[in-house]
């Protein structure tokens, strides 16, 4: 009953910055902790950042942490991705998430999905 609607993806240099954007829809977002995720070919779909409604934790992957910042505004029902320092290794899917859990950082709390959008950092 929450759908899901990434965007803010697109073509960058190694070292430049993009904001992602996810717009939830469908029930209260309030109740849910959201959690970006990502994806490259061949690969499985790995954590990259979460956060938590109850208190607002936030929690990061040990490769983005520095780096990439994970916001929400529940005004707006959307969950932010500010991502600086863009490593070709960062190319992928990104996908948000929502989970009714406190526990952002384990795909498997995850029941919602949007449609992933993609990111390309290029050396």
């Amino acid at each position: 009953q929450v759908q899901l609607v990434e965007s803010g993806g697109g073509l960058v240099q190694a070292g430049g910055s993009l904001r992602l954007s996810c717009a939830a829809s469908g029930r209260t977002f309030s109740r849910y902790s959201m959690g970006w995720f990502r994806q490259a070919p061949g690969k499985e779909r790995e954590f990259v950042a979460g956060i938590s409604w109850i208190g607002g934790r936030t929690v990061y992957a040990d490769s983005v942490k520095g780096r990439f910042t994970i916001s929400r505004d529940n005004a707006k029902n959307t969950v932010y991705l500010q991502m600086n320092s863009l490593k070709p290794e960062d190319t992928a899917v990104y996908y948000c998430a929502a989970a009714s859990s406190v526990i952002v950082s384990e795909i498997r709390h995850y029941e919602h999905w949007g449609q992933g959008t993609q990111v390309t950092v290029s050396s």
